[in-house]
């Protein structure tokens, strides 16, 4: 049998030459891509220098506690408004203004209070009532403000009560009126259509709903927030119990895969197929069960974004959508399986000998902890420093006015000075309240690029510590394949030798390859962004060029991950700088395309389907208890305002541990390809210039060269 493909293509490079000294991952290695490595650690100081800048100056608070007119935090632990943790607006009306969407504030006195107004009442008649009335106003008012001694029209002069106070209910931490509608679809609050706004004039509910929402525009996204935080309070334990079952669950078919691969690739085969027929099932059961039912009719479009999102389960669309989706998935897996009938059995035997590796380097099956450890770390760093930078603005005051003849509205002003200002002077309904956080130093002009750098390096590391760890798998697994005799020649412990190697001659290549990697994320990020800002412009060929702009790069990243992951694989054994290791990797793989089709990308296909049996499997019994289907734990699973939160976070982490598991395989599966291919050019089979590939991979290749025959 002819053991190499025929006719290599020339310009793909020389096959290598037999080297009898040649045993695996070479240990005299130097150091490669100094200048990278020197530029990477440059790099980290300055992120650690943002770090540090951003700690002193930006203050998580801004993010937690609602501000008054004066800047200060409502219900702040330690400070004197810590009991009074609402903020109530003096004239709801003036957050209809357009203000609103332009500066996130309301254009009114807004202070901080221990509850809510539970009914209406104007100052005058707080006035002329009773002296429980007037503490009850009062506390509605600006500190040490005489509420007995000045008339009503003094008081709403100087901006020192409000005209008057409506029912109202605390939502988001913020005073809104208590709106509810009655038979017909009238709008009222508390009880009342239309009331008194202390000044004579009469006021219709309806005005008041759409001055809310406006007011709550700003912090709509806070409330789902705000209530995707109490589910996870609630549900946390029950979330880390689900993480915990599919760790367990990845783990048994590991090891089960290292003992059983062949019949495990078919029961994991057969398996994905039924869950995901069970979820077509499932889809179609909830589509026909609510036929007939008031308000299942409507469609996704006609109800819009909703902050509930358990309304959408209650329509049919949403079910139907799913439906169809898990069908048309379930269609393209028996299909590709199919065609792909004859290579699987080939795959399988690849997927054999990645398990007898795996067992003889039963740490690499824990290696993936570490890249968690510190993929978890970089994320951590990344989010915090996100959050200081974007909570170390200064408070920004502007005048506002109640009428539009004053020059100076919205204008810059100082609350301490104001009163003695040319403003107030000028304008004397004139305030000056408190609008944003901002910021005219050097630090704030410049603040968009360090949050521009922070996104930037949190690639940058991220990508390194995956590039860590593919090559210290691979040359452990390596390690595995090039010692003739199994297990003696294996070093005693591969993987941290592998790592020692990675860290000390080659931190500039990793560094340099998950360069190239993010920057072309980043241009993905700025393409997604400009994308969100051109979606309501008319310009469509503008859209079709950003459209055309980002599966390019889309494709682009794809195919730098694959040139990436081979290139690793060369630095992990012959120690060379990344762009050789790359163009030794490339060449290699396209004298030997054919093989690389038929093996490897079906190899990977294989295990897409493990993590995503895993996934399914462990999603399913989270939407059951989570969703109080299983009447045995029914009464265990927690209350929540959304049960998809915790389901998605398992689903999500189920898919991100799975596939740290798997990647061991994959990883493993890559290596061994790439060394056998490495083989199969250094050698001829004879016997003083024998195979270092076991006799599976032998007769993998003979399966291999059929096939290449008949794809031929």
């Amino acid at each position: 049998m002819e053991l190499e493909e025929k006719n290599p293509d020339p310009k793909y490079g020389e096959s290598r030459k037999f080297d009898p000294n040649f045993k695996g991952p070479i240990y005299n290695r130097s150091c490669t891509d100094i200048l990278c490595c020197i530029v990477f650690i440059f790099a980290l100081l300055g992120y650690f220098a943002v770090g540090i800048l951003a700690w002193s100056q930006g203050d998580p608070r801004k993010v937690i506690y609602p501000t008054d007119s004066r800047g200060q935090f409502c219900g702040q632990a330690g400070t004197r408004l810590e009991k009074k943790p609402l903020l109530f607006y003096f004239n709801i009306l003036k957050c209809a203004s357009p203000l609103v969407l332009l500066e996130f504030q309301c254009p009114t006195t807004q202070l901080c209070v221990d509850s809510c107004p539970d009914r209406h009442l104007t100052l005058v008649k707080a006035k002329l009532g009773s002296k429980e009335d007037h503490e009850y106003y009062k506390r509605y008012c600006k500190e040490g403000v005489d509420f007995s001694q000045l008339s009503p029209p003094e008081l709403l002069r100087d901006g020192l009560c409000p005209a008057m106070l409506m029912p109202s209910k605390a939502f988001t931490r913020r005073c809104l009126p208590a709106l509810g509608t009655m038979k017909g679809g009238v709008v009222v609050v508390g009880n009342e259509t239309t009331f008194d706004d202390g000044q004579g004039v009469s006021i219709n509910a309806s005005d008041v709903l759409e001055a809310s929402k406006k007011s709550n525009l700003a912090v709509e996204a806070r409330q789902v927030a705000m209530r995707i935080f109490e589910d996870y309070t609630q549900s946390w334990h029950w979330i880390l119990l689900g993480l915990v079952i599919a760790m367990v669950v990845s783990l048994i078919f590991i090891v089960l895969l290292r003992f059983l691969a062949g019949v495990m690739v078919w029961v994991m085969i057969v398996l994905v197929i039924l869950v995901i027929g069970y979820g077509i099932f499932h889809c179609y059961m909830e589509f026909a069960s609510l036929k007939g039912q008031p308000g299942s009719d409507v469609t996704i479009r006609d109800l819009g974004l909703q902050t509930d999102f358990s309304i959408y389960l209650q329509i049919r669309q949403t079910w139907l959508a799913f439906m169809i989706i898990l069908a048309i998935v379930e269609f393209i897996i028996i299909l590709l399986l199919i065609f792909l009938r004859k290579r699987i059995l080939i795959a399988i035997a690849l997927i054999k000998e990645a398990s007898r590796a795996v067992g003889h380097v039963m740490s690499s099956l824990f290696y993936p902890l570490l890249t968690f450890a510190l993929l978890s770390v970089v994320i951590a760093y990344w989010a915090i420093t996100a959050v200081f930078l974007s909570t170390s603005n200064e408070q920004v005051y502007k005048v506002f006015n109640k009428t539009d003849d004053c020059p100076f509205a919205l204008e810059t002003c100082d609350p301490k000075t104001f009163n003695s200002s040319n403003i107030s002077a000028q304008c004397p309904d004139a305030e000056c309240l408190f609008s944003f956080y901002g910021g005219e130093t050097v630090y704030h002009k410049y603040l968009i690029l360090f949050q521009f750098y922070n996104v930037f390096l949190f690639f940058w590391c991220a990508n390194f510590v995956t590039a860590l760890g593919q090559v210290t798998l691979s040359g452990a697994f390596a390690s595995y394949y090039w010692a003739f005799k199994k297990p003696d020649d294996i070093p005693a412990y591969p993987i941290f030798s592998s790592l020692g190697r990675a860290l000390r001659y080659h931190t500039g290549s990793l560094a340099f390859g998950s360069l190239i990697l993010s920057l072309v994320q980043v241009i993905r990020v700025l393409l997604e962004y400009l994308d969100h800002k051109l979606k309501g412009a008319q310009n469509k060929a503008a859209k079709f060029f950003l459209k055309c702009m980002k599966c390019c790069f889309w494709c682009l990243e794809k195919c730098i991950k694959f040139l990436n992951r081979n290139a690793y694989i060369m630095i992990a054994i012959y120690g060379k700088n990344f762009c050789s290791s790359a163009r030794d990797a490339f060449f290699l793989l396209m004298r030997n395309i054919i093989r690389v089709a038929v093996l490897d990308k079906v190899t990977d296909f294989l295990l897409f389907l493990g993590k995503l049996l895993i996934v399914g499997i462990v999603g399913i019994f989270s939407f059951f208890f989570f969703s109080g289907r299983i009447k045995a734990v029914e009464e265990a699973a927690p209350s929540l305002n959304y049960y998809w939160v915790p389901i998605l976070t398992v689903v999500v982490g189920s898919y991100l541990i799975a596939h740290g598991f798997f990647s061991v395989y994959a990883m493993c599966v890559d290596t061994l390809f790439l060394c056998f291919l490495d083989d199969l050019e250094r050698n001829d089979g004879s016997s003083e210039r024998p195979y270092f590939m076991s006799q599976s991979l032998l007769s993998l290749l003979k399966k291999s060269n059929e096939e290449a025959k008949s794809v031929d």
